[in-house]
């Protein structure tokens, strides 16, 4: 049964590191995935309380999205041009190899003094792969190669001599020098299918699911839970939001209807046709996107189903609903990035906080 984690919600946002923002629609976007737009960004979401930032990972153009910057690297831009903000660098499985990965991310751990997490993305575009020469993997075959990922990760940043035998990475006596700063870099993870749960609730340190309702949010953090506590460890979970916050709600309302009715058909239906394989191609069918309708996908990860669409007022309560179904952490993203960031660090969080404090006084005084 779903316990409602105690500690304060923690909020992140996605970096637009790639073009064409954070839904495919023709709507006006006033973002930009510059370097220069991304420092201020960060700037600002640091100031109005966000304490992580996901960078995004693609190869290769298409889907609205033209252009984009390599992760890791502008992850680490991002770190240097802040204090406190955590940014979390998108890495694949197949093009990183884990040495590489683990050398990165320990550098930037000591030159950020430890602002620096990994979100290990287990499938994304056949395409892409293909386009790069990278082999493709069946679904459950990509998780297998995650965990084994993960634990060569956690391997090298804790052991000297680290020796790992897997069925796709192997080390012999390996020592990384420097280590992480303690304590090491947290692990992120997405997915929805019983491969990403699983693999979840043996590895990673937080997962990531799309968008959706509070009911089934709830599915998921039970059974997360549940296996992970029979395996001995724990696991946080973050749930991905696509927040429109105005003064009315008949205004936020609006504004979808506006990102639905300008989407790019062409561009939409592309990106189902990649995701939707990759959701689909679980035995059990129920990988993220397997049920995502056209509208769902206008937003990358079914942002809009989290239905953060309203008043702040509205918006607050309906995010004590994700935690009250578990929800250690809100994924945001926004259509005009750097102002509705500052106008949700000022309008939003507050009012989260004042009902997270009335929740502790209530439950103090029983």
């Amino acid at each position: 049964m779903t316990t409602t984690p105690t500690a304060p919600l923690k909020f992140a946002y996605w970096v637009p590191n790639v073009s064409g923002g954070l839904v495919i629609s023709d709507i006006e976007q006033r973002t930009d995935w510059s370097i220069d737009y991304n420092r201020k960004l960060a700037q600002i979401a640091e100031a109005a309380g966000f304490e992580y930032a996901l960078s995004q990972i693609r190869f290769t153009a298409g889907y609205g999205a033209e252009f984009q910057h390599e992760s890791v690297s502008f992850s680490h831009a991002l770190a240097a041009a802040t204090e406190k903000l955590t940014v979390i660098a998108a890495i694949l499985p197949g093009p990183w190899n884990p040495t590489l990965a683990a050398k990165q991310i320990a550098t930037i751990n000591h030159l950020t003094n430890g602002r620096v997490a990994v979100n290990v993305v287990s499938g994304w575009f056949r395409g892409e792969f293909a386009a790069i020469g990278e082999h493709w993997l069946d679904h459950d075959e990509r998780y297998r190669r995650s965990e084994e990922f993960i634990r060569a990760l956690k391997g090298i940043w804790s052991e000297d001599n680290f020796t790992f035998r897997g069925d796709f990475y192997r080390f012999n006596n390996y020592s990384l020098k420097p280590k992480p700063i303690d304590p090491q870099p947290e692990i992120f993870q997405g997915g929805s299918s019983r491969a990403a749960r699983d693999m979840a609730a043996r590895v990673s340190d937080w997962y990531f699911t799309n968008g959706n309702t509070p009911g089934e949010i709830a599915k998921q953090v039970d059974d997360i839970r549940a296996k992970a506590a029979a395996n001995g460890h724990s696991v946080r979970v973050g749930v991905n939001a696509f927040a429109i916050a105005r003064d009315t709600e008949a205004e936020a309302k609006s504004v979808l209807d506006e990102i639905i009715a300008k989407a790019n058909p062409e561009a939409v239906n592309a990106f189902g046709h990649e995701v939707k394989n990759a959701g689909k191609a679980s035995p059990e069918g129920q990988g993220n996107w397997a049920k995502s309708s056209f509208e769902d996908l206008v937003q990358y990860n079914d942002g809009f189903r989290s239905n953060l669409i309203g008043t702040p007022e509205q918006i607050a309560e309906r995010i004590l609903h994700l935690k009250d179904a578990g929800a250690d952490l809100i994924l945001l993203g926004f259509l005009h990035f750097q102002e509705e960031v500052e106008f949700f660090g000022r309008r939003v969080i507050p009012l989260v906080r004042e009902l997270e404090a009335g929740r502790a006084t209530a439950v103090a005084a029983e």
